[in-house]
């Protein structure tokens, strides 16, 4: 794959990385926002993939401020010499009372509003807090905000999480929520681009996917929340 190549030079492209694995990630675990730091195996997918991503030649590097996204950016930061940008708004789902349990242990004590998570309602409130709806949102608005400093064929990563990126790519591309389970999860330490297609106004974009769950093959998949 050519990882430079863009439908336009002049475009801006977004690239939306997923952090490394955690041992809950690991273990099957719902992190939420549960703040759980890399395992072994996480810092080195993530030293693995920012090699990669360094190819991009990123102008900016905003991360979620949990740990495991922060401590992944860090990686990239370190190749590139840029400073990585914290904004909470690309934290994952905030996940209620599903935090700390595996999914097994959601369907038996939640097993409606799980069946309905499951089925893709963007409505329906993880753990009882938020939906797929509110987070496409937040993280809308923040890429959006993150955008406006890029100059013309500039790089943005963003650094975030499972869930969180899913319903951010399917907001930006302007997707019907009831259809945002059509786009696959994104693995640990993978990674899903945008290029810009067309500049409405100062604060409105159109967005093509050009890279969705890519990665290095020998990195392993995990579970896709978190």
């Amino acid at each position: 794959m050519d990882f430079h190549a863009h439908a336009d030079p002049a475009a801006r492209r977004i690239i939306f990385w997923r952090h490394g694995r955690t041992e809950w990630n690991s273990n099957g675990l719902f992190q939420g926002q549960e703040d759980i730091g890399l395992d072994d195996v996480g810092r080195e997918q993530a030293a693995r993939a920012a090699e990669i991503l360094a190819l991009h030649r990123p102008v900016r590097i905003v991360s979620s401020d949990l740990t495991r996204a922060s401590d992944t950016a860090k990686f990239l930061g370190e190749l590139t010499g840029l400073p990585v940008d914290l904004d909470v708004r690309f934290r994952e789902t905030a996940a209620g009372a599903w935090q700390g349990l595996s999914f097994a242990q959601i369907d038996e004590k939640f097993p409606e509003a799980n069946a309905a998570w499951r089925g893709g309602d963007p409505l329906v409130r993880a753990g009882g807090a938020e939906n797929r709806e509110e987070v496409g949102q937040r993280m809308r608005i923040a890429t959006t905000e993150a955008v406006e400093h890029l100059n013309e064929g500039e790089t943005l990563v963003i650094v975030s999480h499972g869930g969180a990126i899913r319903s951010g790519l399917a907001s930006l591309m302007g997707l019907p929520s009831l259809v945002w389970g059509a786009l696959s999860g994104v693995s640990n330490c993978h990674w899903s681009a945008l290029d810009e297609q067309v500049r409405v106004d100062d604060a409105l974009y159109t967005w093509q996917l050009r890279e969705h769950n890519v990665g290095i093959g020998s990195l392993p998949s995990e579970p896709v929340e978190g």
